[in-house]
């Protein structure tokens, strides 16, 4: 399956220290808002995504179409095949994409 470029979405109780926190490790801002309480980080190819107050839980981030640079990518699996997929093997899902919507 081709899932698109993974992120880690995390969530965060302050989005400066954690964006200090990850610039030491060597990422640098990519895309978001600090006014919008999101950042997203990239450092080579990992990308992380800090949110403060949006979620309770840190969340595993696959973006069909897209490359670690958010580029469109040609060739992808659109998220219902890949649904499919996981349920054709038997894997439970706690929430499911309507597969009557189509991507634009």
């Amino acid at each position: 399956m081709k899932l698109g470029a993974f992120s880690v979405s995390l969530s965060v109780k302050d989005l400066m220290t954690s964006k200090s926190f990850y610039e030491n490790l060597g990422f640098k801002v990519f895309a978001g808002d600090i006014e919008k309480h999101y950042l997203i980080m990239k450092n080579e190819n990992a990308l992380i995504g800090l949110f403060q107050g949006m979620f309770e839980q840190n969340i595993l981030t696959f973006n069909p179409g897209w490359d670690e640079s958010a580029n469109q990518v040609e060739i992808f699996d659109d998220v219902r095949k890949i649904q499919a997929n996981l349920k054709k093997q038997g894997i439970k899902l706690d929430r499911e994409v309507d597969e009557k919507l189509r991507a634009q």
